[in-house]
């Protein structure tokens, strides 16, 4: 089915996280004259720089952003950090969106799911299943090649912008986790950002961090590694860089 055929009509509530593949569908939502609300969840694990790229775009597209605050680490199961971590963060989250949907008189919820995600790899894609969240770039088979693309016909600011995990994948799996760990890892992000990198991940290990870039930002960051040392200074000991490439999340 074609994207615009199965919203045409619709009414329905958005989790909207402000990346490339949400933004599109709010935008694909507003041309095909949906009566859609976009929502944002607020929580530790989300850097403040997405809450900004996310109020942007509505107001490139003349719609009304709602943020609801969350707290996932009020689940010991998912402070536990264990390898269902994402599917009780999901769970959590897309039950506080739902109920705020319903009280605004929402019935239907839909996520960015897009048509390359895993589902045997995205164990929070069985709670949003479990909860009756539709995704409907996946059911409508598209990609994410095919997202970036449309969204750059589109004139969309997120066509190009860096898919972006949410802050508890900086820990290993079994790191308990914690709000001021959160904090230290989004502020040393940001800090990275300020000197010109992007797409970055930087992954804990105690006291130091372990700095993860695409292929093409490797040999900069080596010389650069002094000024990346005292730029996260004040929340990390040290950074390691990871000569192997990041992959895509």
């Amino acid at each position: 089915m074609e994207l615009t055929e199965f919203l045409r009509g619709k009414s329905a509530a958005l989790a909207f996280s402000g990346g490339v593949d949400s933004a599109f569908l709010l935008a694909a939502a507003v041309k095909a004259g949906c009566r859609v609300q976009p929502y944002f969840v607020q929580s530790v694990f989300q850097p403040a720089f997405e809450r900004r790229d996310a109020g942007r775009l509505c107001e490139q597209l003349g719609v009304e952003l709602r943020v609801i605050e969350a707290d996932p680490l009020e689940d010991a199961q998912v402070r536990e950090n264990g390898p269902r971590r994402c599917y009780y963060c999901k769970r959590l989250l897309f039950s506080a969106l739902a109920e705020a949907a319903a009280a605004d008189g929402f019935s239907e919820l839909w996520d960015g799911t897009n048509a390359s995600d895993d589902a045997a790899d995205r164990p929070g894609m069985r709670a949003l299943a479990e909860l009756g969240v539709q995704s409907p770039l996946r059911l409508c088979g598209l990609t994410k090649a095919d997202v970036r693309r449309k969204s750059r016909e589109w004139g969309l600011f997120t066509a190009q912008k860096p898919a972006y995990a949410c802050l508890a994948t900086r820990l290993p799996t079994g790191a308990p986790l914690d709000a001021e760990t959160m904090k230290r890892v989004e502020q040393a992000e940001s800090a990275l950002m300020a000197l010109g990198f992007c797409d970055l991940r930087l992954r804990v290990l105690g006291r130091l961090g372990r700095l993860q870039l695409p292929a093409g930002r490797l040999e900069e960051a080596a010389r650069r590694h002094r000024e990346i040392t005292g730029a996260v200074a004040p929340w990390f000991d040290g950074v390691l860089l990871d000569l192997a490439p990041r992959k895509e999340e």
